[in-house]
Parts: structure tokens; sequence; C-alpha cells
């Protein structure tokens, strides 16, 4: 029985069974008209009314009580719990019913918000503290060897032409370093409050790839890393994308072959394929691979495979929560295969633009 009848079911019974009681007190004494039998049932009447009524009222408070105060104690005790920060202590909505089943379904699902809402905190707070440890290592190595081959440079350690340009040389790719570090902090932060700048054009995948393919080139083949390029869509496929976010997806991708590659000939994989309505993109290396256990994690934010070897290649562990969050944004989705030992390819996909798809939006926008 809920609240509301419960309680009116008892205000009604104080109410009526006092009233009824008297009633037939009074039609008693008309039936039975006698001055000395009718003294004595009037003291009898009430003594008997006063019993029924104390033990209705004792039956009734305890009734009241038993469904409505027990149970409102149990819920003050669990808010407690919830004040002082325990989120465990949970309420069984099966147990009541009425107003104190809604009660106790609000609670829990306060609770449970409140919990998860603490884990995550907890769970920020540490990937927190991880990406502080992360960037203060990764800064560290670059800043010190800029030091070492600065002040190499100064003592006249770099004695002849060669070496000076060796020096500088490895000074300038330590810088390059520290900026992509400080750019994965300023994206990490954009990330965080959802404030990724986008400005959408149509783009041409085949000669945007090309272009990607000349600049990224030159810098594999100075590190030994061959470069292959295969472009399996229709002449003038195009997507809706933000030509620089995308380039660092393909960046990112790319530098994180690079960082893992343990093979002497390294190799590394570009294809476009056409998948009816999309573009699939396949960057495919042949580096040390990923575990299985730890593919369907690769994209999470500081998470890291091994972290003692990454720590060694540097990098803070959000480039590839980068590269989800960019190509989601698109409208795409990304996902990785791999073999230990053999290689990785990272797949993303995205919508191809049509002028047909266009028109279906601008239908669709002035019907709504």
């Amino acid at each position: 029985m809920n609240l509301s009848k419960r309680l009116t079911f008892t205000f009604v019974s104080l109410m009526t069974i006092p009233v009824v009681l008297a009633i037939a007190s009074c039609i008693f004494l008309i039936v039975y008209d006698n001055a000395q039998i009718s003294r004595q049932l009037v003291v009898e009447s009430i003594w008997i009314l006063i019993v029924v009524l104390v033990a209705f009222d004792i039956m009734l408070t305890t009734w009241v009580n038993k469904g409505v105060f027990l149970h409102i104690k149990e819920l003050n005790k669990a808010m407690q719990d919830i004040a002082e920060g325990n989120f465990d202590h949970a309420l069984d909505s099966e147990s009541v019913d009425g107003e104190i089943a809604e009660l106790f379904e609000s609670y829990e699902d306060m609770r449970l918000k409140l919990k998860e809402s603490g884990e995550d905190r907890i769970k920020a707070e540490s990937m927190n503290r991880e990406l502080i440890s992360n960037i203060t290592h990764d800064l560290k190595t670059p800043i010190t060897s800029i030091k070492g081959y600065a002040e190499g440079i100064l003592d006249g350690v770099a004695d002849t032409d060669e070496k000076k340009q060796r020096y500088i040389r490895t000074i300038y790719d330590k810088t390059k370093d520290l900026d992509r570090l400080l750019n994965e902090l300023t994206y990490y932060s954009s990330i965080d409050s959802n404030r990724i700048p986008y400005t959408f054009h149509r783009i041409n995948v085949g000669e945007f790839f090309t272009d990607c393919i000349e600049e990224v080139g030159m810098d594999l083949g100075n590190r030994n890393i061959k470069l292959d390029f295969e472009n399996l869509l229709e002449p003038g496929t195009r997507i809706i994308a933000d030509p620089i976010q995308l380039r660092k997806v393909i960046d990112n991708i790319i530098g994180n072959s690079i960082k893992y590659m343990d093979k002497p000939d390294g190799q590394i994989e570009i294809r476009l394929l056409d998948a009816v309505d999309s573009v699939r993109v396949e960057i495919e290396d042949n580096g040390k691979g990923i575990a299985a256990k730890d593919l369907g994690n690769i994209f999470e934010r500081f998470y890291r495979t091994d972290a003692s070897r990454n720590s060694s290649q540097g990098g803070s562990g959000i480039g590839l929560s980068i590269v989800k969050k960019i190509i989601e944004d698109h409208g795409g989705y990304i996902w990785a295969t791999s073999k230990e030992g053999e290689g990785t390819c990272m797949h993303f996909v995205i919508r191809k633009y049509t002028e047909d798809k266009v028109k279906r939006d601008t239908e669709e926008t002035e019907l709504d």
C-alpha cells in the first residue's frame, strides 16, 4: 500500500472507530432502557472504548512506523553515508512499494551517478598525474640532449664543420620533439574542453594524400624507412574534412609507427580503398606489433602497452586518443589490427562527399 493510502486509512480509522463505537453504545442503551443497567453499561462501554482505541492506535502506529518511518530512517542513514563519501550503501526498492519505493529508486539513481562521477574523477586525477610524469620525462630527455650538444659546440668539442653540422642537426631534431610534445599538450587541453578548432572543406582525397606522401616521404627516407602509397579510389573522390586536423591524424599514426619500428629495413604502406559510400584509409607498418590483450585499449588516453618501453621511446600516451577524437568528429571511426613481431595496421573510414547527399541533407533541413 502506498504512503497516501496508508495515511488516509489511518486518519479515517481514527475518526470513524470512536464514532462507530459511540453509536453502538447508544443503540445498546436504548434497547436496554434500565437505569441500573444503563449506568453499568456506560462505565463498561467507556472502558471497552478506551481499550479498543488504545489497541487500535498501537496497531496503526506500528503499521505506519513499519511501513513508513523505518524506511525513512533507512534512507536517512544511506544519505549520511553518501555525505561521508560512501557510495556502496544500496537500497532495495523491490522490498517496498508506493512512494517509498520511488524514493529508494531516486536514491539509487543518485548513488550510482555519484559513484560513477567519483570514479571518473579519481581516474582523471590518475591520468593527469601520469600525463605530468610522462611529459616531464619526455621533456627532460631532449632538453638534456640539446644542452649537451650546445655545450659541445661552445667548448670546441665539435672541432670540424662535419661535427658542427651533426650537432646542430641533432639540436634541431630535439627541438622538433619538444614542439611535438607541446602540441600534444595543447590538443589534450582542447579534447578535454571539446574545443578542437575545425575548418571543414571539400577535399580531393587522392590529391591530399599525394601531398602528404611527398612531405612524409623525405623524413622517412632519412630514417631508412620505405614508404609505399596505393590509391584505389576513383579520380575526384572527395570527403568533407579539416585538412589540418586530418594531417594531424596521419602524422600521429606514422609517428607511432616510426617510434616502434624495430626492423633495419622499415616499411610503411598507405592505402586508399573504396568502401562504397565511404573512403577507407589503411596505414600499415612492419614494426613491433601490438599484443592482442592491448589492441582494444590503444586509443584510450594515457594507455601504454609497455610502460618501460614507451618511456624510453618517448611519448605522452595521448597521440592515438587524439587521432580517435578527430576521426570521430569527422563522422568516421577507427580501429587497428596487429600481429606481434610483424606489424600494425591502422584503419579509418570517413564518408564520401556527394552532391546527392548534400541535396538530401538540404531537403531534410527544409522539412524540419
